[in-house]
């Protein structure tokens, strides 16, 4: 290396730095400064290191490495330690120095591995600026084993140059990063309010969430005192118990919960916990970034994106509320109307009928007959129609399931027994779902099991629900199942699905049947 006069080492330092200035592509700018660099001090190799991170660093740029440090793509010099990158990740090294062994020169030279074309030593400068440091850049040339103070001076500068420039360029990369994300945060953002329920919601979530870079997305909820995926890309059985502990303390501590791996330090998974004001709703998890280079960007463009789905979330949440108030108040009308006038109508022809039998001649058995019933039909078509205004508008619900169900059974003129393992406190969604399915099971009983009694039991548990409907009637085959009942049957199964509950049926001609519904965790 030619030692430089002042006036030599300025016109060095400014072609460096207009170097510098061209390019805003890390790699390219290196690769250019780096034989920019070896040519105007008359050096022949050189290579720079990258590390952010201890014990992980990336070779970045080289120049004239001999074939002992080039063989298998570079091997040698992309794996293993050496005594500048030690000296680096300890904070020893704050300025530059003489390396009298290198390593990995040291080895090539043990072991034959190839030609070192007389390198034996190099010069390692740190790479700073502003109080931050970048990595290493190392210098050396044939039969060169001391630099003098001004060369490591010169050096020093020039590595100092190439710093600020690493400096400047990163933050040009994260803010042009941040700018591409928010573009593809709010593409992203008007897909998700595009949702209908929020089950679609859950499956956009989990797609479109690999848009920044996470190779497995998904969206968990909270169901009792259990946490479940809503929604998980690629699909998979179950997560570890790191993963879901990740999830768990997320949600818990009400605060985004970083895994990170252990070698590199980098984030292998991140779980953001989904929040509508103080009601905890769930988490977002995000694991094995496709890219190693996770940033305070991609952070922050989570969170955007984790406070974008809370309020599309609350939004499909209330949507759903207002649609089952309207179905609410439709039926409340219906029944109204039903009871006001059919129901009104049907009382009046029996009335009437009852009326004309009583002036009809007693000798006409014929005409008696058929007052009678057209009577009987009238008194059980108001029966029907009392049930049918009870299915509309649940009368009594609003006092409790108990009692609603206790009034049903008794405008069939069933006996019912309740045994309860505890008094339901459940949902108004899902009390309205019980309560349908126990009216279809009440109405098979009175029209097809013949008898006046049934039992239904109610056991709740840290697992779910289960419900259970019996009867000691006539039952059925289930091979050969009455249209009628069928129908009821059917309606029950459509309700149950809409919970994520399971239904099961046992019955045999003269053994009475029994209607087993299971809902886990409500």
């Amino acid at each position: 290396m030619q030692t430089y006069g002042n006036r030599d080492d300025l016109k060095t330092l400014k072609v460096i730095a207009e170097t510098l200035n061209r390019s805003n592509d890390l790699h390219e700018m290196l690769d250019t400064v780096l034989q920019k660099l070896l040519d105007l001090t008359e050096l022949e190799a050189g290579w720079i290191f990258l590390s952010d991170k201890k014990s992980h660093f990336t070779l970045v740029a080289d120049y004239g490495l001999p074939p002992a440090l080039t063989r298998d793509n570079k091997m040698p010099m992309c794996q293993g330690d050496c005594y500048c990158l030690n000296s680096y990740w300890n904070r020893k090294l704050d300025g530059p120095i003489n390396i009298i062994e290198c390593r990995r020169l040291n080895r090539a030279i043990k072991f034959e591995l190839g030609d070192t074309n007389g390198i034996s030593h190099h010069a390692t400068i740190p790479l700073s600026a502003g109080g931050e440091s970048f990595g290493l850049l190392n210098v050396a040339s044939p039969n060169k084993e001391i630099f003098t103070e001004d060369e490591l001076t010169l050096l020093q500068s020039l590595a100092f140059q190439i710093g600020t420039a690493v400096k400047r360029t990163r933050l040009y990369q994260e803010q042009q990063k941040r700018a591409d994300h928010y573009i593809k945060l709010n593409e992203v953002v008007r897909t998700l309010w595009g949702a209908l329920d929020i089950d679609q919601l859950s499956e956009q979530v989990s797609k479109q969430g690999k848009t920044f870079n996470w190779s497995t997305v998904g969206f968990f909820t909270i169901h009792g005192e259990e946490i479940r995926a809503k929604a998980l890309l690629p699909v998979q059985g179950t997560l570890m118990d790191k993963e879901l502990f990740l999830i768990q303390e997320a949600i818990e501590k009400e605060k985004p919960r970083i895994e990170r791996n252990t070698q590199t330090n980098s984030p292998e998974s991140i779980a953001l916990p989904v929040m509508i004001k103080d009601e905890k709703i769930g988490a977002l998890y995000f694991s094995e970034p496709l890219s190693s280079d996770i940033s305070e960007v991609d952070l922050e463009i989570l969170q955007a994106l984790n406070v974008h789905i809370a309020l599309i979330y609350e939004s499909l949440r209330l949507k759903e509320k207002y649609h089952d108030w309207l179905i609410f108040e439709e039926r409340k009308r219906l029944a109204r109307d039903l009871h006001d006038s059919v129901n009104q109508q049907l009382f009046s022809l029996s009335l009437t009928a009852r009326g004309a039998k009583e002036v009809s001649p007693k000798d006409d058995p014929y005409l008696i007959e058929l007052l009678e019933e057209i009577m009987e039909t009238s008194q059980k078509s108001m029966e029907d129609m009392r049930s049918l205004i009870w299915q509309l508008r649940p009368i009594g619900l609003e006092e409790g399931l108990i009692s609603a169900l206790k009034k049903y059974a008794s405008s069939l003129g069933l006996t019912l027994s309740l045994d309860l393992s505890s008094i339901p406190n459940w949902s108004q969604r899902f009390e309205e779902t019980i309560f349908r399915i126990s009216q279809e099971a009440m109405n098979n009983v009175k029209k097809h099991a013949n008898v006046q009694r049934m039992v239904i039991q109610i056991k709740e548990n840290d697992q779910g629900i289960c419900v259970t409907f019996q009867d000691q009637g006539s039952g059925f085959r289930q091979d050969k199942v009455n249209p009628n009942v069928s129908l009821g049957l059917i309606s029950m199964k459509e309700r149950i699905k809409n919970i994520n509950g399971e239904l099961d049926i046992y019955s045999k001609p003269g053994e009475g049947t029994k209607i087993k519904i299971w809902v886990p965790n409500v």
